[in-house]
């Protein structure tokens, strides 16, 4: 299990030094401070230098130098991830470009008021995903971490705009009550399926080679509530387009001694 904790690195003074930046001369010059950044980081990470260089060097079997080469890239493109997500949730002028697939998918649980869970990962942007699922006529929740800094927390949330609800993953598991209320009201709820919880259910898999454990949280509560399941993702293919996809939604039923119904 990754040791990640949701919070992203920087103080306060950076993120109002690129806010500043995208509120007056936009995103390429937010890119071109951005290359700089990304080389800090590129130099002095250096236990996330060794993770990423891993990944690359022994799951996707690069050569050791395009694996350095795609370590600074990784970094520069998150980081570009970054700026999109802050300018389009703050309102601010972004140029960016948009190509929905399967958002059909989408439009029918809201329209046929079936709810629906919405699953993605820690891949694309998140966030982003969220803002454009505002396309729809129904109310959107998002679950996720809330473990920036207060301060940053606080700046953040008083210059963007958001048009979804947000369920905060709390310790005493309050957020379950809100999750099972919004999927009881027939509404989206979107959530993270790659990352479990330390003593929670789990499902095992080969993935790039490796066993790999994913969480069973997601399809259980899919289906307590008997809501259709859709795969979704908004991925960045290049430098000012974003990708979203869907896929054809899945019901889910807890499999009976008959052996009828399908199991995650």
């Amino acid at each position: 299990m990754s040791s990640w904790k949701g919070k992203t690195r920087g103080g306060i003074i950076g993120y109002k030094i690129f806010v500043a930046l995208l509120k007056y001369p936009g995103i390429p010059v937010a890119y071109l401070l951005l290359r700089f950044v990304a080389l800090y980081f590129f130099l002095f990470s250096g236990r996330s230098f060794k993770t990423v260089f891993s990944f690359y060097r022994e799951r996707m079997s690069n050569g050791f130098f395009q694996s350095v080469i795609n370590i600074y890239r990784n970094y520069y493109v998150f980081g570009q991830v970054l700026i999109d997500r802050t300018a389009l949730l703050a309102g601010f002028r972004t140029g960016l470009g948009f190509t929905f697939e399967g958002e059909h998918y989408l439009k029918e649980m809201a329209d046929k008021k079936t709810g629906g869970l919405l699953i993605s990962a820690h891949i694309g942007n998140f966030e982003m995903a969220g803002q454009l699922l505002e396309r729809l006529d129904t109310r959107v929740n998002i679950v996720m971490v809330d473990a920036e800094h207060e301060k940053i927390r606080k700046y953040m949330s008083a210059i963007t705009r958001k048009t979804f609800h947000v369920i905060l993953i709390r310790e005493d598991s309050s957020h379950i009550f809100e999750i099972k209320h919004a999927l009881e009201n027939r509404e989206i709820v979107c959530i993270h399926g790659d990352r479990f919880i330390r003593g929670s259910k789990k499902v095992s898999c080969n993935f790039l080679g490796r066993e790999a454990y994913f969480p069973s949280g997601p399809f259980y509560l899919a289906m307590k509530y008997n809501v259709p399941v859709s795969f979704v993702f908004a991925m960045k293919d290049n430098t000012r387009h974003y990708h979203f996809y869907a896929t054809t939604p899945n019901t889910y039923h807890q499999q009976t001694s008959q052996g009828k119904g399908t199991k995650p």
